[in-house]
Protein backbone atom coordinates (compact mmCIF):
# COMPACT_ATOMS: atom_id res chain seq x y z
CA UNK A 1 0.00 0.00 0.00
CA UNK A 2 1.04 3.77 -0.91
CA UNK A 3 0.59 6.53 1.83
CA UNK A 4 -1.83 6.51 4.79
CA UNK A 5 -5.42 6.28 4.08
CA UNK A 6 -8.52 7.69 6.61
CA UNK A 7 -10.75 4.66 7.62
CA UNK A 8 -14.29 5.00 6.10
CA UNK A 9 -17.39 4.16 7.13
CA UNK A 10 -18.20 1.24 6.26
CA UNK A 11 -21.31 0.24 3.99
CA UNK A 12 -23.48 -1.90 5.73
CA UNK A 13 -24.53 -5.20 4.08
CA UNK A 14 -27.72 -5.06 1.99
CA UNK A 15 -30.63 -7.22 3.37
CA UNK A 16 -31.23 -10.36 1.70
CA UNK A 17 -34.57 -12.69 1.20
CA UNK A 18 -37.08 -10.44 3.64
CA UNK A 19 -37.15 -6.95 5.24
CA UNK A 20 -36.90 -6.91 9.01
CA UNK A 21 -39.99 -6.16 10.77
CA UNK A 22 -38.54 -3.45 12.77
CA UNK A 23 -37.94 -0.10 12.95
CA UNK A 24 -36.47 1.54 9.66
CA UNK A 25 -32.34 1.90 10.04
CA UNK A 26 -32.48 5.07 7.34
CA UNK A 27 -31.27 7.99 9.40
CA UNK A 28 -30.82 10.40 7.64
CA UNK A 29 -31.19 11.63 3.88
CA UNK A 30 -29.34 14.15 1.56
CA UNK A 31 -31.56 17.05 0.60
CA UNK A 32 -30.99 18.50 -2.31
CA UNK A 33 -28.86 21.08 -1.21
CA UNK A 34 -26.10 18.44 -0.18
CA UNK A 35 -27.09 19.07 3.28
CA UNK A 36 -28.11 16.27 5.36
CA UNK A 37 -31.85 15.62 6.97
CA UNK A 38 -33.96 13.55 9.35
CA UNK A 39 -35.36 10.85 7.14
CA UNK A 40 -39.23 10.85 7.95
CA UNK A 41 -41.66 8.41 6.40
CA UNK A 42 -44.28 10.59 7.22
CA UNK A 43 -43.39 12.70 4.42
CA UNK A 44 -43.41 9.91 2.00
CA UNK A 45 -47.00 9.31 3.41
CA UNK A 46 -47.96 12.17 2.79
CA UNK A 47 -46.46 13.06 -0.85
CA UNK A 48 -48.54 10.12 -1.45
CA UNK A 49 -51.76 11.05 0.08
CA UNK A 50 -51.81 14.41 -2.01
CA UNK A 51 -51.75 12.19 -4.78
CA UNK A 52 -54.82 10.12 -3.90
CA UNK A 53 -56.08 13.57 -2.65
CA UNK A 54 -55.79 14.60 -6.36
CA UNK A 55 -57.42 11.16 -7.80
CA UNK A 56 -60.69 12.26 -5.89
CA UNK A 57 -60.27 9.86 -2.64
CA UNK A 58 -57.36 10.78 -0.10
CA UNK A 59 -56.80 7.20 1.35
CA UNK A 60 -54.32 7.70 4.69
CA UNK A 61 -54.60 3.76 4.97
CA UNK A 62 -53.35 3.37 1.66
CA UNK A 63 -50.27 6.06 1.99
CA UNK A 64 -49.00 4.60 4.69
CA UNK A 65 -49.09 0.81 3.66
CA UNK A 66 -47.23 2.28 0.16
CA UNK A 67 -44.90 4.38 2.22
CA UNK A 68 -44.00 1.07 3.75
CA UNK A 69 -43.57 -0.62 1.15
CA UNK A 70 -41.25 2.85 -0.55
CA UNK A 71 -38.77 2.35 2.55
CA UNK A 72 -38.63 -0.96 2.66
CA UNK A 73 -37.19 -1.15 -1.12
CA UNK A 74 -34.82 1.64 -0.14
CA UNK A 75 -33.34 -0.57 2.42
CA UNK A 76 -32.86 -3.39 -0.12
CA UNK A 77 -32.14 -1.13 -2.51
CA UNK A 78 -29.29 1.20 -1.05
CA UNK A 79 -28.47 -0.80 2.36
CA UNK A 80 -28.79 -1.10 6.09
CA UNK A 81 -26.64 2.19 6.99
CA UNK A 82 -28.52 3.85 3.73
CA UNK A 83 -27.89 7.72 3.54
CA UNK A 84 -30.80 7.97 0.09
CA UNK A 85 -31.26 11.08 -1.57
CA UNK A 86 -34.01 12.97 -2.26
CA UNK A 87 -34.16 11.98 -5.64
CA UNK A 88 -33.52 8.55 -5.16
CA UNK A 89 -36.80 8.25 -2.16
CA UNK A 90 -39.12 9.93 -5.35
CA UNK A 91 -37.96 7.63 -8.00
CA UNK A 92 -38.29 5.01 -5.63
CA UNK A 93 -41.87 6.21 -4.78
CA UNK A 94 -42.75 6.33 -7.99
CA UNK A 95 -41.41 2.80 -9.19
CA UNK A 96 -43.31 1.06 -6.30
CA UNK A 97 -46.62 2.87 -7.16
CA UNK A 98 -46.63 1.60 -10.69
CA UNK A 99 -45.55 -1.88 -9.56
CA UNK A 100 -48.69 -1.94 -7.11
CA UNK A 101 -50.61 -1.21 -10.19
CA UNK A 102 -51.91 2.66 -9.22
CA UNK A 103 -51.00 4.15 -12.09
CA UNK A 104 -52.93 6.68 -11.72
CA UNK A 105 -51.96 7.89 -8.38
CA UNK A 106 -48.14 7.63 -9.57
CA UNK A 107 -48.67 10.08 -12.40
CA UNK A 108 -50.54 12.51 -10.16
CA UNK A 109 -47.56 11.87 -8.08
CA UNK A 110 -45.19 12.71 -10.75
CA UNK A 111 -47.11 16.15 -11.62
CA UNK A 112 -46.99 17.02 -7.78
CA UNK A 113 -43.46 16.15 -7.53
CA UNK A 114 -43.01 18.44 -10.90
CA UNK A 115 -45.26 21.21 -9.30
CA UNK A 116 -42.84 21.81 -6.14
CA UNK A 117 -39.78 21.41 -8.64
CA UNK A 118 -41.75 24.46 -10.32
CA UNK A 119 -42.37 26.06 -7.30
CA UNK A 120 -38.63 26.37 -5.98
CA UNK A 121 -37.67 27.56 -9.31
CA UNK A 122 -40.12 30.19 -9.56
CA UNK A 123 -38.97 31.16 -5.72
CA UNK A 124 -35.16 31.53 -7.29
CA UNK A 125 -35.61 32.67 -11.00
CA UNK A 126 -34.13 36.01 -10.26
CA UNK A 127 -30.58 34.57 -8.82
CA UNK A 128 -27.89 33.44 -10.87
CA UNK A 129 -27.20 30.48 -8.43
CA UNK A 130 -30.25 29.27 -6.25
CA UNK A 131 -30.39 26.01 -4.72
CA UNK A 132 -27.46 25.25 -6.15
CA UNK A 133 -29.25 25.69 -9.90
CA UNK A 134 -27.54 28.48 -12.22
CA UNK A 135 -31.40 29.48 -13.42
CA UNK A 136 -30.02 32.43 -15.63
CA UNK A 137 -27.99 29.81 -17.55
CA UNK A 138 -30.76 27.20 -17.77
CA UNK A 139 -32.97 29.49 -19.54
CA UNK A 140 -30.19 31.14 -21.64
CA UNK A 141 -29.58 27.26 -22.62
CA UNK A 142 -33.37 26.26 -23.63
CA UNK A 143 -33.89 29.57 -25.71
CA UNK A 144 -30.79 28.53 -27.50
CA UNK A 145 -31.94 25.36 -27.96
CA UNK A 146 -35.10 26.59 -29.12
CA UNK A 147 -33.98 28.97 -31.42
CA UNK A 148 -31.52 26.27 -33.24
CA UNK A 149 -34.61 23.69 -33.09
CA UNK A 150 -33.19 21.92 -30.90
CA UNK A 151 -35.40 21.72 -27.91
CA UNK A 152 -36.41 18.05 -27.93
CA UNK A 153 -36.43 14.80 -29.28
CA UNK A 154 -39.10 15.36 -32.17
CA UNK A 155 -37.16 18.51 -33.08
CA UNK A 156 -33.39 16.46 -32.91
CA UNK A 157 -35.05 14.09 -34.96
CA UNK A 158 -36.15 16.48 -37.54
CA UNK A 159 -32.25 18.34 -37.84
CA UNK A 160 -31.31 14.45 -38.33
CA UNK A 161 -33.81 14.02 -41.11
CA UNK A 162 -33.36 16.94 -43.24
CA UNK A 163 -29.13 16.60 -43.13
CA UNK A 164 -29.23 19.61 -41.01
CA UNK A 165 -26.71 17.82 -37.74
CA UNK A 166 -23.64 19.01 -38.91
CA UNK A 167 -24.82 22.41 -39.11
CA UNK A 168 -26.01 21.53 -35.47
CA UNK A 169 -22.58 20.23 -34.45
CA UNK A 170 -21.04 23.27 -35.36
CA UNK A 171 -23.41 26.22 -34.03
CA UNK A 172 -23.24 23.89 -30.27
CA UNK A 173 -19.42 23.52 -30.40
CA UNK A 174 -19.23 27.33 -30.92
CA UNK A 175 -21.33 28.32 -28.41
CA UNK A 176 -19.46 25.89 -25.86
CA UNK A 177 -16.15 27.58 -27.11
CA UNK A 178 -17.53 30.84 -26.22
CA UNK A 179 -18.24 29.82 -22.94
CA UNK A 180 -14.91 28.64 -22.27
CA UNK A 181 -13.50 32.14 -23.76
CA UNK A 182 -14.96 34.38 -21.51
CA UNK A 183 -14.01 32.58 -18.47
CA UNK A 184 -10.38 32.90 -19.86
CA UNK A 185 -10.76 36.48 -20.75
CA UNK A 186 -11.79 36.87 -16.80
CA UNK A 187 -8.74 35.09 -15.74
CA UNK A 188 -6.51 37.40 -17.43
CA UNK A 189 -8.29 39.79 -16.44
CA UNK A 190 -6.62 38.86 -12.63
CA UNK A 191 -3.48 37.92 -13.46
CA UNK A 192 -1.67 39.86 -10.78
CA UNK A 193 -3.28 37.99 -8.36
CA UNK A 194 -4.39 33.96 -9.46
CA UNK A 195 -2.10 31.22 -9.23
CA UNK A 196 -4.29 28.35 -9.62
CA UNK A 197 -7.61 27.70 -11.94
CA UNK A 198 -9.31 25.19 -10.50
CA UNK A 199 -11.57 23.42 -13.37
CA UNK A 200 -14.79 21.40 -10.94
CA UNK A 201 -17.96 19.96 -11.52
CA UNK A 202 -19.40 16.52 -11.34
CA UNK A 203 -18.50 13.24 -13.24
CA UNK A 204 -18.20 13.68 -17.30
CA UNK A 205 -18.84 16.83 -17.46
CA UNK A 206 -16.04 17.85 -19.75
CA UNK A 207 -13.43 18.91 -17.47
CA UNK A 208 -10.04 17.19 -19.24
CA UNK A 209 -11.41 19.40 -22.31
CA UNK A 210 -12.30 22.71 -20.69
CA UNK A 211 -8.73 22.57 -19.37
CA UNK A 212 -6.95 21.78 -22.49
CA UNK A 213 -9.47 24.25 -24.14
CA UNK A 214 -8.07 26.88 -21.15
CA UNK A 215 -4.64 25.95 -21.82
CA UNK A 216 -4.97 26.73 -25.34
CA UNK A 217 -6.17 30.38 -24.29
CA UNK A 218 -3.58 31.13 -21.94
CA UNK A 219 -0.79 30.09 -23.93
CA UNK A 220 -2.39 31.95 -27.07
CA UNK A 221 -2.27 35.12 -24.33
CA UNK A 222 1.51 34.29 -23.75
CA UNK A 223 1.05 33.20 -20.12
CA UNK A 224 3.00 29.92 -18.99
CA UNK A 225 1.16 27.39 -16.95
CA UNK A 226 1.18 24.36 -15.87
CA UNK A 227 -0.90 21.25 -15.46
CA UNK A 228 -1.63 18.85 -12.11
CA UNK A 229 -3.73 15.76 -12.50
CA UNK A 230 -5.80 15.30 -9.33
CA UNK A 231 -6.94 12.11 -10.07
CA UNK A 232 -3.50 10.46 -9.52
CA UNK A 233 -4.04 11.27 -5.95
CA UNK A 234 -6.70 8.61 -4.87
CA UNK A 235 -5.64 6.12 -2.48
CA UNK A 236 -5.59 2.59 -3.51
CA UNK A 237 -9.01 1.26 -4.72
CA UNK A 238 -8.76 -1.46 -1.93
CA UNK A 239 -8.66 1.45 0.89
CA UNK A 240 -12.45 2.29 0.03
CA UNK A 241 -15.42 0.96 0.92
CA UNK A 242 -16.60 -2.42 -0.56
CA UNK A 243 -20.57 -3.71 -0.90
CA UNK A 244 -21.67 -7.28 -1.68
CA UNK A 245 -21.59 -6.64 -5.31
CA UNK A 246 -17.96 -5.85 -5.02
CA UNK A 247 -18.16 -1.99 -6.28
CA UNK A 248 -15.82 -0.02 -4.38
CA UNK A 249 -17.03 3.74 -3.51
CA UNK A 250 -14.21 6.03 -4.54
CA UNK A 251 -16.38 8.84 -5.33
CA UNK A 252 -16.11 11.06 -2.05
CA UNK A 253 -13.12 13.27 -1.32
CA UNK A 254 -12.41 11.53 1.22
CA UNK A 255 -11.07 9.37 -1.40
CA UNK A 256 -8.51 11.20 -2.12
CA UNK A 257 -4.98 11.88 -0.04
CA UNK A 258 -5.88 15.72 0.55
CA UNK A 259 -3.00 15.92 2.92
CA UNK A 260 -0.69 15.19 0.41
CA UNK A 261 -2.85 17.58 -2.39
CA UNK A 262 -2.60 20.28 0.41
CA UNK A 263 1.50 19.70 0.85
CA UNK A 264 2.20 20.21 -2.83
CA UNK A 265 0.08 22.98 -3.60
CA UNK A 266 1.55 24.84 -1.29
CA UNK A 267 4.75 23.76 -2.04
CA UNK A 268 4.28 24.65 -5.90
CA UNK A 269 3.24 28.12 -5.55
CA UNK A 270 6.41 28.57 -2.85
CA UNK A 271 8.68 27.53 -6.28
CA UNK A 272 9.83 24.07 -4.63
CA UNK A 273 9.56 21.16 -7.03
CA UNK A 274 7.22 18.44 -5.74
CA UNK A 275 7.33 15.06 -7.10
CA UNK A 276 3.34 14.13 -8.05
CA UNK A 277 1.96 10.14 -7.42
CA UNK A 278 0.52 8.14 -10.74
CA UNK A 279 -2.64 6.10 -10.03
CA UNK A 280 -3.70 3.28 -12.77
CA UNK A 281 -7.55 3.04 -12.87
CA UNK A 282 -6.80 -0.27 -14.02
CA UNK A 283 -4.95 -1.55 -11.52
CA UNK A 284 -6.38 0.77 -8.48
CA UNK A 285 -2.66 1.21 -7.36
CA UNK A 286 -1.04 4.47 -7.12
CA UNK A 287 2.95 5.01 -6.95
CA UNK A 288 4.42 7.73 -5.00
CA UNK A 289 6.79 10.28 -5.84
CA UNK A 290 6.49 8.88 -9.61
CA UNK A 291 6.32 12.64 -11.72
CA UNK A 292 8.93 15.94 -10.55
CA UNK A 293 6.86 19.09 -11.02
CA UNK A 294 8.09 22.68 -10.54
CA UNK A 295 5.85 26.07 -10.95
CA UNK A 296 7.70 28.84 -11.78
CA UNK A 297 6.76 32.49 -10.71
CA UNK A 298 4.98 33.76 -13.50
CA UNK A 299 3.18 30.50 -14.51
CA UNK A 300 -0.17 29.32 -13.42
CA UNK A 301 -1.27 26.18 -11.99
CA UNK A 302 -4.31 24.12 -13.66
CA UNK A 303 -6.33 21.93 -11.49
CA UNK A 304 -8.62 19.34 -13.37
CA UNK A 305 -11.21 18.03 -10.37
CA UNK A 306 -14.10 16.67 -9.19
CA UNK A 307 -14.12 18.23 -5.68
CA UNK A 308 -11.98 21.15 -6.65
CA UNK A 309 -14.06 23.30 -5.48
CA UNK A 310 -14.33 21.36 -2.26
CA UNK A 311 -12.57 23.48 0.81
CA UNK A 312 -10.20 20.89 1.98
CA UNK A 313 -8.67 20.79 -1.58
CA UNK A 314 -7.10 24.21 -1.32
CA UNK A 315 -7.21 24.84 2.75
CA UNK A 316 -4.48 27.14 3.22
CA UNK A 317 -4.34 28.92 -0.31
CA UNK A 318 -5.28 32.51 -0.03
CA UNK A 319 -8.68 32.63 -1.99
CA UNK A 320 -8.10 35.61 -3.99
CA UNK A 321 -4.91 33.73 -5.77
CA UNK A 322 -7.68 30.81 -6.89
CA UNK A 323 -10.24 31.40 -9.86
CA UNK A 324 -12.70 28.26 -9.87
CA UNK A 325 -14.72 27.54 -13.08
CA UNK A 326 -17.52 24.80 -12.61
CA UNK A 327 -18.80 23.07 -15.75
CA UNK A 328 -21.72 20.91 -16.11
CA UNK A 329 -23.99 19.92 -18.40
CA UNK A 330 -26.87 22.09 -18.25
CA UNK A 331 -29.12 20.67 -20.92
CA UNK A 332 -32.46 21.48 -21.68
CA UNK A 333 -33.29 18.06 -23.62
CA UNK A 334 -37.04 17.15 -24.01
CA UNK A 335 -38.75 14.27 -24.42
CA UNK A 336 -42.18 14.41 -26.66
CA UNK A 337 -44.11 14.08 -23.71
CA UNK A 338 -42.42 17.45 -22.20
CA UNK A 339 -39.90 15.73 -19.54
CA UNK A 340 -36.76 16.80 -19.54
CA UNK A 341 -33.22 14.62 -19.80
CA UNK A 342 -31.68 15.10 -16.66
CA UNK A 343 -28.00 16.27 -16.58
CA UNK A 344 -26.70 13.64 -14.26
CA UNK A 345 -27.84 10.77 -16.48
CA UNK A 346 -26.51 13.26 -19.88
CA UNK A 347 -23.38 12.42 -17.96
CA UNK A 348 -23.81 9.00 -17.07
CA UNK A 349 -24.47 7.71 -21.08
CA UNK A 350 -20.57 9.50 -21.84
CA UNK A 351 -19.15 7.75 -18.61
CA UNK A 352 -20.11 4.67 -19.22
CA UNK A 353 -18.52 5.28 -22.58
CA UNK A 354 -15.29 6.70 -21.19
CA UNK A 355 -15.13 4.06 -18.33
CA UNK A 356 -14.91 1.47 -20.92
CA UNK A 357 -12.05 2.97 -22.86
CA UNK A 358 -9.97 4.33 -20.00
CA UNK A 359 -11.08 2.85 -16.90
CA UNK A 360 -11.35 -1.34 -17.46
CA UNK A 361 -15.14 -0.93 -16.92
CA UNK A 362 -18.15 -2.68 -19.01
CA UNK A 363 -20.70 0.02 -19.39
CA UNK A 364 -23.30 -2.17 -16.86
CA UNK A 365 -20.78 -1.76 -14.30
CA UNK A 366 -20.52 2.08 -14.41
CA UNK A 367 -24.49 2.61 -14.77
CA UNK A 368 -24.92 0.24 -11.59
CA UNK A 369 -22.04 2.49 -9.30
CA UNK A 370 -24.04 5.46 -10.98
CA UNK A 371 -25.37 5.62 -7.07
CA UNK A 372 -22.06 6.25 -5.77
CA UNK A 373 -21.42 8.77 -7.92
CA UNK A 374 -24.30 10.93 -7.81
CA UNK A 375 -24.58 10.35 -4.26
CA UNK A 376 -21.38 12.01 -3.97
CA UNK A 377 -22.55 15.14 -6.22
CA UNK A 378 -25.23 15.98 -4.19
CA UNK A 379 -23.36 16.35 -0.77
CA UNK A 380 -19.60 17.21 -1.86
CA UNK A 381 -19.61 18.88 -5.27
CA UNK A 382 -22.96 20.81 -6.24
CA UNK A 383 -23.22 22.56 -2.82
CA UNK A 384 -20.22 24.45 -3.86
CA UNK A 385 -21.58 25.92 -6.81
CA UNK A 386 -21.83 29.16 -5.56
CA UNK A 387 -18.15 29.77 -4.69
CA UNK A 388 -17.70 29.78 -8.72
CA UNK A 389 -16.20 33.17 -10.34
CA UNK A 390 -17.34 31.39 -13.44
CA UNK A 391 -19.96 28.72 -14.96
CA UNK A 392 -19.79 26.83 -18.53
CA UNK A 393 -22.69 24.53 -19.84
CA UNK A 394 -20.87 21.92 -21.30
CA UNK A 395 -24.25 19.77 -22.73
CA UNK A 396 -24.20 19.57 -26.69
CA UNK A 397 -27.66 18.89 -27.67
CA UNK A 398 -26.28 16.50 -30.45
CA UNK A 399 -24.39 14.30 -28.45
CA UNK A 400 -27.89 12.12 -27.73
CA UNK A 401 -27.64 10.70 -30.93
CA UNK A 402 -24.44 9.48 -31.12
CA UNK A 403 -24.34 8.74 -27.81
CA UNK A 404 -27.88 6.03 -28.51
CA UNK A 405 -26.11 4.42 -31.40
CA UNK A 406 -23.22 3.38 -29.28
CA UNK A 407 -24.78 2.29 -25.88
CA UNK A 408 -28.66 1.94 -26.86
CA UNK A 409 -28.38 -2.08 -27.03
CA UNK A 410 -25.95 -2.00 -23.58
CA UNK A 411 -29.08 -0.39 -22.07
CA UNK A 412 -31.87 -1.90 -23.28
CA UNK A 413 -30.46 -5.68 -21.95
CA UNK A 414 -29.47 -3.54 -18.67
CA UNK A 415 -33.23 -3.23 -18.40
CA UNK A 416 -33.50 -7.09 -18.26
CA UNK A 417 -30.80 -7.73 -16.02
CA UNK A 418 -31.63 -5.36 -13.36
CA UNK A 419 -35.77 -6.08 -13.58
CA UNK A 420 -36.16 -8.80 -11.04
CA UNK A 421 -33.27 -7.56 -8.53
CA UNK A 422 -34.75 -5.72 -6.20
CA UNK A 423 -31.15 -4.43 -4.77
CA UNK A 424 -30.62 -3.22 -8.23
CA UNK A 425 -33.77 -0.94 -8.38
CA UNK A 426 -31.77 2.34 -8.62
CA UNK A 427 -30.27 1.12 -11.99
CA UNK A 428 -33.73 -0.35 -13.09
CA UNK A 429 -35.30 3.24 -12.92
CA UNK A 430 -32.58 4.80 -14.10
CA UNK A 431 -31.81 2.80 -17.47
CA UNK A 432 -35.64 2.58 -17.93
CA UNK A 433 -36.16 6.43 -17.82
CA UNK A 434 -33.42 7.17 -19.93
CA UNK A 435 -34.27 4.18 -22.61
CA UNK A 436 -38.25 5.95 -22.53
CA UNK A 437 -36.11 9.05 -23.91
CA UNK A 438 -33.99 7.47 -26.14
CA UNK A 439 -36.03 5.00 -27.75
CA UNK A 440 -37.70 7.31 -30.75
CA UNK A 441 -34.19 9.31 -31.20
CA UNK A 442 -33.40 8.66 -34.25
CA UNK A 443 -29.13 7.01 -33.82
CA UNK A 444 -26.14 8.92 -35.41
CA UNK A 445 -23.53 6.49 -36.60
CA UNK A 446 -21.32 8.47 -38.60
CA UNK A 447 -19.61 11.17 -36.25
CA UNK A 448 -17.15 12.24 -39.10
CA UNK A 449 -18.67 16.08 -38.94
CA UNK A 450 -17.51 15.94 -35.31
CA UNK A 451 -13.68 17.51 -34.85
CA UNK A 452 -11.09 16.61 -33.28
CA UNK A 453 -11.30 18.93 -30.89
CA UNK A 454 -14.94 18.92 -29.83
CA UNK A 455 -15.27 18.04 -26.08
CA UNK A 456 -17.60 15.03 -27.05
CA UNK A 457 -14.28 13.58 -28.66
CA UNK A 458 -13.00 12.95 -24.85
CA UNK A 459 -16.10 10.46 -24.38
CA UNK A 460 -16.46 9.16 -28.05
CA UNK A 461 -12.98 8.97 -28.79
CA UNK A 462 -11.05 10.41 -31.56
CA UNK A 463 -10.23 13.71 -29.98
CA UNK A 464 -6.91 15.48 -30.81
CA UNK A 465 -6.26 16.25 -26.75
CA UNK A 466 -4.77 13.34 -24.69
CA UNK A 467 -6.75 12.27 -21.72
Amino acid sequence: MNGSAPVFPRNGNRQQGGMSSGPSSIQRIVKRDGALAPYERERIANAILKATAAAGNANAKLANAMAEKVEAALLLTYGDSAMPSVEDIQDVVESVLIENRLTRIARLYIVYRHQRAMARAARACEFQVTDHVPYKIIYETLRWNMDHRCDSIPALNRLIARNRFPELVRAADERYAREVHAAAARILDRLDRIRIVIIAGPSSSGKTTTTHKLSEKLAAAGKGFKAINIDNYFFDLDRHPRDEFGDYDYEPPQALDMTLINRHLADLLAGRTVKTPRYSFKTGIRTLDAVPLTLKRNEILLIDSLHGLHEAMTAGIPKDAIFRLYIETLGQMRAADGSFLRWADNRLLRRMLRDKDHRNLKPVQTLAHWHYVRRSELRYIIPFLKHADSIVNSALPYELPVLKSQLYRTLSAAKNRFRDDPRRRDAHIRVNRICDLLRPLKPVRNDACIPADSLLREFIGGSRYRY
